[in-house]
């Protein structure tokens, strides 16, 4: 038997949500933290790539400060909005690249990065060991995943 939302031959399972149904309210409102919305600043060259960051980031609730597109940018949004953690992509259009930017982020104002990117390997972790990263993001990853890294950085920075 098949319900109005169904074709012949599709299984609804209990978990399916309705497709013609709105979000449930927790998923729409803001993440909080203990000083306001929870802000997560992009830092993408590709603008495909911050763009769909983007609204995917603010779809789940979070604040998007940026996109940035150079480190410079990036340290710069960081000193004005005072992100919660950054996203960063490592290859940046500028002659700083994203472990720099992370550098000076983790320096200057405690805020620590996941890193999103293609180039993870030995070497470019050991770069940005120091930094104390929050993740890794192989691209090419979907935004299921980047929401899911966020929300397990978040979950790490909350532990004492």
């Amino acid at each position: 038997m098949t319900t109005p939302h169904q074709n012949a031959g599709d299984i609804a399972l209990p978990s399916d949500p309705d497709r013609n149904s709105s979000p449930p309210a927790e998923e729409t409102r803001p993440m909080e933290g203990k000083q306001g919305p929870l802000r997560v600043l992009v830092v993408e060259d590709d603008f495909l790539i911050a763009m769909q960051s983007e609204v995917a980031l603010t779809a789940a609730g979070f604040e998007v400060v940026g996109p940035a597109t150079t480190a410079e940018e990036a340290v710069a949004l960081a000193s004005e909005a005072q992100p919660t953690l950054a996203v960063m992509d490592i290859r940046l259009a500028s002659t700083r690249d994203g472990i720099d930017a992370a550098r000076q982020l983790y320096q200057d104002f405690a805020i620590r990065c996941i890193f999103a990117t293609a180039h993870d390997d030995v070497h470019t972790r050991g770069r940005a060991e120091p930094y104390a990263p929050l993740g890794w993001l192989p691209k090419p990853y979907t935004m299921a995943s980047l929401i899911s890294v966020v929300v397990e950085a978040l979950a790490q920075l909350r532990r004492p």
